[in-house]
């Protein structure tokens, strides 16, 4: 009888230590990895932005739509003359003529 609890015991023991090794063995086989191909097919791209690139005497239409600036000292602009109006459009300031919509002046943003 001792025979058989012993032989049975030592079964058991078996059998919980090998259980882990197999569960870790078939983990690793059944997930992969991701790989640097596999993930650059499901990047999303944003769509790529129009620039223009404005210079004096272009007519733009769409000015009263954009952002007028009022403090243009501190973004580094000389004061617009009569008629005239600093405007932001991309990353670029704009000096509109009031009466017409066209580019007299040019600054980039900072």
């Amino acid at each position: 009888m001792k025979m058989i609890v012993r032989s049975l015991v030592a079964a058991i023991a078996i059998a919980c230590a090998a259980a882990p090794m197999s569960a870790q063995a078939q983990s690793y086989h059944t997930h992969k990895k991701p790989t640097y191909q596999s993930s650059q097919r499901h990047h999303i791209q944003k769509p790529q932005q129009k620039r223009h690139h404005w210079s004096r005497g272009q007519k733009i239409s769409d000015w009263k739509r954009r952002p007028h600036v009022r403090d243009y000292k501190r973004h580094g602009l000389r004061a617009p003359a009569r008629g005239q109006q600093w405007v932001k459009v991309d990353n670029s300031y704009l000096l509109i003529n009031l009466a017409t919509g066209l580019i007299v002046g040019l600054a980039s943003a900072r």
